[in-house]
């Protein structure tokens, strides 16, 4: 079965479990309406409709499977076999009574279970997360050498993070400065779950009696293992169940009593993203001020993804029944609600609790669990914890039914693109519906199972809102589609769209946003605080704002007072990116170095006139490659050169890097990122076509026919089509690919001529013309949404296209991956695969007073240490997407890049090379650009068209030397 075909069942049939229990669960959860049961009913019918394969097909071939209530462990140390990593047995770590086996981020390490009695097992894991990368740890597991089910394949399991300091600071301007977040890690007991939160409970997995050996096979991190228990996961009571131990046990209400939790003061969370945050949109949210920043709430767009969870630490006062409240905010899902479980002390109290509902509400609420009936908690004296943990809850059926209908229709579209391509004949009936048999078959089913998500959501929610509005629209379509399938070729871009919107929504209702001001564990009935402001609170808040806006510095970020030494520092980037930044100084630098920095957040075309002023900064961060040289040409830029450690800080990183700010016998900025271009493809069409991902260019024009036969591309960049006017472009990523791997060079002589004469240049530029051309390459496409989509199952794209990929393209998780770019293969049979890099750099400014403060920074900011921080600082904060691209070679190997993924992005950074910046170099970008368009618009001679812009290039070059009193012939 192909990867595709797979994934299509894999979703359709974990479908009919979900919906069973969420058709068995829900009604113990909240109150359920007449509409909502009819709405919950009808959706049961669709979803039992499914096919094969996946978790719940798993589970269906071993329902009649018995549950053997016994408990089977495997000591870590135990291992029957391991391989492909260093791993070893110690007694007693990380305070363990007892051994444990070390994991590395790779390998593969085995245990034979001795299993009695054969049936359906849970299993987890005592583990221990060794410091590593920072990132979730990942594993795939393995019964006798196969992968049970698709979900096995992936398994996280959670580090443990927490604020640095029990107290947060403040800057010397009065304002909150936001807690770092630093690893806490302990031994802790977690089941195999899905990483994805599909399924509320633990992973079943069917062992037959006898020896049976598993695996963990580690994906990234390394973990210490103490034990591995197969066991039977227990369901918690009911709450009327438990309301009748209580009574019958003599258990009373606590009296009097109350503990208020700030949120932002949680003791452990599963992900640095969840920092304590300042809200200042109600004057009722505790801790407040008017002006300042106040770290006074945690959670929001933070804290959304399934699986997340935030502990609090708390002392009950007396043996009793409690109630629990939270001041809670939930103003980003309107039309939806966003769910999250409760535990105390590690388990679930009930069963209610394992689905908590928090709907929309444009400001901040008092909720009480339970609602006008409390529920009640049985708490000893003492010390507790609470956890809330984000679950996608009733929603998860829903999503996997909306996946499983993109996939489908993203096949469809596939299939009808085949026949018609993208740009289809309006006048021509293509006759879609005789040559693709089960089109009309496949809408009519779609449609009628997106709109039973979409009832079921309006019937749950009580209203109409944008998140239906998109499924609505997609029904629509379909049907329509499916009444005149002749319309169907001409309709096709935004069937399309409409399918791409799915994927958007899959994305949007997967994320369960909340905010937290305080929780309140209190005696029942105790009168709660006030989450409204009042009109005056409310009047004066505004007020006391406006006034702010004119009198606070929201340039400066972090401390500002200067005592000795001291540097200033700008940054272009945005306020997240300055304010991490400056945590890390005023962490590390200023108290190591003793100078102190002044930062400031300003826009990025103001650096030139308040260098010409007199004006500017003594370091510039974050500034484009083409800025350092041409400061330098006129003496506005310091050489690094002439600091005595200059070598021994450039071997942090590749040549490459540096050869962009390299001008006469000088060095002029130091490279913060470098990013190049990937190769990334769609392993499942791939398959599906029986294709390879091409290892040449000569593999590249074979694959091309059989993609251009079924209408498909392969994307190359080009970045210049939607540059603006008289902008710097940087050549483009195909022709320096090609150019490099054919020996070629973009000037000679010291950067006095361009070299794109050569005839190797040439050779270079009329094979990247021709795909454009002869082979028809599209000259704009938005290759991650084609990519997404099918259209173009392959191309060659910037490397940071992964992070986008990851976090914006869920419904082909797993289906897609990235490698080496195609080279040239040379006449010795070694092919080359050299690839031209784009950086951004931090620069001295030649004004700078003190040269020695300011070259001190730059090497601590380009350091390791730094880098790895503020990488994993971002990453934390913004998630995935935000990874950072380091031009450090030792910090990018410590960012949390799964291994495999790693190991292929320094195979393509070897083969690297950086474009030079020369006196009038900003002419071969835009010349370059100009002679590809009059190629391939007006379809002028590749030679000629060359020729004559290099002319110009030239020109320019004597030109600008000329000015620089520089030698030009």
């Amino acid at each position: 079965m192909s990867i595709r075909k797979k994934r299509v069942s894999i979703a359709l049939l974990a479908l009919v479990v979900c919906a069973a229990s969420l058709w068995a669960f829900y009604p113990s959860s909240t109150t359920v309406s007449g509409g909502e049961v009819q709405a919950m009913a009808d959706f049961k019918a669709i979803t039992d409709a499914a096919g094969e394969g996946g978790y719940d097909a798993y589970l269906n071939q071993y329902a009649s499977a018995a549950r053997p209530d016994t408990v089977i462990r495997i000591e870590g140390e135990d291992y029957a076999d391991a391989v492909g990593g260093s791993f070893a047995t110690q007694d007693g770590p990380y305070g363990l009574s007892g051994s444990a086996v070390m994991t590395p981020e790779s390998g593969t390490i085995a245990w034979d279970v001795p299993v009695e009695t054969a049936g359906l097992y849970n299993i987890r894991i005592h583990y221990y997360p060794i410091e590593g990368k920072s990132s979730a740890i990942e594993r795939q597991f393995e019964i006798n050498g196969e992968i049970p089910f698709d979900g096995a394949d992936i398994l996280l399991f959670d580090r443990i993070w927490g604020n640095k300091l029990e107290e947060i600071q403040r800057d010397d301007r009065g304002n909150d400065l936001r807690p770092r977040q630093v690893e806490k890690p302990d031994w802790q007991l977690a089941s195999f779950t899905d990483r994805y939160g599909y399924y509320d409970e633990a992973y079943a997995f069917y062992f037959e009696s006898g020896t049976q050996r598993i695996s963990l096979t580690a994906l990234r991190e390394p973990m210490a293992i103490d034990y591995i228990e197969l066991y039977q996961q227990q369901q918690p009571k009911s709450y009327e169940q438990l309301k009748s131990e209580y009574s019958n046990g003599g258990i009373r209400p606590a009296e009097d009593q109350v503990v208020l939790i700030q949120a932002e003061d949680a003791a452990y969370k599963s992900s640095p993203t969840l920092a304590p945050v300042s809200d200042r949109s109600s004057p009722t949210v505790i801790p407040y001020d008017v002006s300042k920043i106040r770290m006074n709430s945690i959670g929001g767009l933070n804290w959304k993804l399934p699986g997340q969870w935030i502990e609090w630490e708390f002392e009950a006062p007396e043996d009793g029944l409690y109630q629990i409240a939270f001041k809670e905010k939930q103003n980003q899902l309107r039309g939806i609600y966003a769910t999250r479980s409760l535990m105390i002390d590690g388990e679930y109290p009930f069963q209610e609790m394992k689905r908590i509902r928090f709907n929309f509400q444009r400001d901040w609420q008092m909720n009480v669990l339970g609602g006008e009936e409390p529920y009640l908690f049985h708490l000893t004296k003492g010390k507790h914890r609470i956890r809330l943990t984000v679950s996608l809850g009733e929603i998860a059926p829903l999503l996997r039914t909306i996946e499983s209908s993109v996939l489908q229709l993203n096949e469809m579209y596939r299939k009808i693109l085949m026949i018609t391509s993208n740009t289809p004949d309006p006048y021509r009936d293509y006759q879609l519906e005789k040559r693709i048999p089960d089109m009309v078959t496949v809408f009519e089913e779609q449609a009628e199972t997106i709109q039973s998500v979409a009832d079921y959501l309006e019937q749950v929610t009580g209203e109409k809102s944008d998140k239906v509005a998109v499924l609505h629209s997609m029904v629509h379509q379909l049907k329509d589609m499916a009444q005149y399938p002749e319309t169907v070729a001409k309709r096709l871009n935004s069937f399309k769209i409409n399918v791409g919107g799915l994927g958007t929504w899959i994305l949007t209702v997967r994320e369960q946003p909340l905010s937290l001001d305080y929780l309140v564990i209190s005696s029942p009935g105790y009168d709660l605080p006030r989450a409204e402001a009042t009109f005056f609170e409310e009047m004066k808040h505004e007020l006391g704002a406006y006034v702010a806006s004119y009198t606070e510095d929201y340039d400066s970020i972090g401390n500002t007072s200067s005592g000795g030494r001291s540097i200033d520092v700008w940054i272009t980037t945005g306020r997240d990116q300055a304010q991490v930044l400056k945590a890390l100084i005023d962490d590390s630098f200023t108290p190591e170095t003793g100078i102190s920095v002044r930062l400031r957040l300003v826009p990025a075309n103001i650096l030139l006139p308040a260098t010409l002023a007199g004006e500017g900064p003594d370091v510039a961060m974050q500034i484009g490659e083409d800025v350092p040289v041409n400061y330098a040409m006129r003496g506005a830029a310091a050489d690094l050169t002439q600091f005595e450690d200059y070598e021994e800080v450039a071997g942090r990183f590749r040549d490459s890097g540096l050869e962009p700010y390299k001008y006469e016998d000088g060095v002029y900025a130091l490279p913060e990122q470098q990013m190049f271009p990937m190769m990334f493809y769609r392993q499942d069409i791939l398959e599906e076509l029986g294709l390879t991902p091409p290892r040449t260019w000569q593999d590249v024009y074979n694959m091309i026919s059989v993609l251009q036969k079924h209408n498909m591309e392969f994307y190359l960049p080009l970045e210049a089509a939607n540059a603006t006017p008289n902008a710097t472009l940087v050549p483009n990523a195909t022709f320096s690919m090609l150019l490099y791997q054919n020996g070629g060079e973009f000037y000679r002589e010291d950067g006095m001529q361009s070299a794109l004469d050569s005839d190797i240049s040439m050779d270079a530029f009329k094979r990247w013309t021709q795909f454009y051309t002869s082979y028809k390459f599209p000259l704009q496409a938005d290759f991650p949404n084609r990519f997404r989509t099918g259209e173009m199952p392959i191309g060659i794209a910037d490397y940071t296209t992964y992070n986008m990929l990851t976090v914006m393209a869920p419904e082909i998780k797993g289906l897609w991956d990235f490698t080496i770019v195609p080279g040239t293969e040379l006449a010795d049979g070694s092919v080359n695969h050299e690839v031209a890099s784009h950086t951004t750099a931090v620069m001295m400014l030649d004004n700078a007073e003190d040269k020695a403060s300011a070259w001190a920074f730059m090497k601590w900011w380009t350091g390791k240490e730094p880098q790895i921080a503020y990488g994993r600082e971002m990453e934390g904060l913004m998630g995935e997407a935000a990874r950072y691209p380091t031009a450090n070679i030792e910090a990018l190997e410590e960012l949390p890049w799964p291994v495999k993924d790693y190991n292929n992005l320094e195979s393509q950074w070897k083969w690297v090379q950086g474009i030079p910046q020369v006196p009038g170099g900003y002419f071969t970008g835009r010349h370059l650009d100009n002679a590809f368009r009059k190629v391939v618009n007006a379809n002028q001679n590749p030679r000629e068209a060359f020729s004559d812009y290099i002319l110009y290039i030239n020109d320019e070059i004597e030109i600008k030397r000329k000015e620089f009193n520089l030698p030009y012939e």
